[in-house]
């Protein structure tokens, strides 16, 4: 396992009312549930900037869809789906 660090960080007295009573209420420390939000922001942030980089990655190859080919492509497909429907009557 590998040492953990340390942080410090400033709080305003409503959020950390709201930390003390979540930790009282879940049998947790202040520090344990620090240590989780922080984890869980950090991966969610990460997930997300990866996912805006698969976006710039396709676009740089080329790899999109304008704008037209966009509405084009939705318009088919509810084009198929009403007739689709007008089949199953």
């Amino acid at each position: 396992m590998s040492k953990s660090q340390v942080i410090t960080a400033r709080i305003d007295p409503e959020v950390m009312a709201l930390v003390d009573r979540l930790a009282a209420a879940q049998g947790r420390s202040r520090s344990w549930l620090a240590a989780r939000a922080i984890e869980k922001m950090a991966r969610a942030e990460t997930a997300f900037l990866d996912f805006v980089k698969e976006g710039e990655d396709a676009i740089a190859r080329g790899d999109y869809l304008t704008q037209e080919q966009m509405e084009e492509w939705v318009e088919e497909r509810v084009r198929n789906r009403q007739a689709i429907r007008q089949a199953a009557e």
